[in-house]
């Protein structure tokens, strides 16, 4: 059998690591067993977080309708209420931005709801 040595692809490894810790601090960027465990620990925030950004639109979506929805005097359990039971079929995203961007589209929302 042949003999393989493994320089190359050790080379490349420890370049691919280490190019994807650009920007990381200390040691985390030069040293290679220190930038695999960045790399390791990143990875898992970066899951965990894009979960976690879905949690924090919805509510960011319904602070903004609340707002609206109390300036034409609704609160916001009663206008998702009511929505519901008009088969309004709108979710909150479309919602809030109609509350943020189209303050006129929304009002139009509410009379229908009324």
């Amino acid at each position: 059998m042949t003999r393989v040595k493994k320089g190359v692809h050790a080379l490349k490894r420890r370049k691919s690591v280490l190019k994807q810790t650009k920007g990381f601090r200390h040691g985390r960027s030069t040293k290679e067993r220190q930038a695999k465990d960045a790399l390791l620990h990143a990875g898992a925030y970066a899951f965990a977080h894009r979960r976690d950004k879905k949690s924090h639109n919805r509510t960011l979506w319904n602070i903004k309708i609340n707002a609206s929805a109390r300036e034409n005097g609704f609160s916001y359990s009663k206008l998702i209420s009511a929505l519901k039971k008009k088969n309004i079929e709108l979710d909150r995203k479309i919602l809030s931005d109609f509350a943020e961007n189209n303050p006129n589209t929304f009002a139009e929302v509410l009379k229908a709801v009324k």
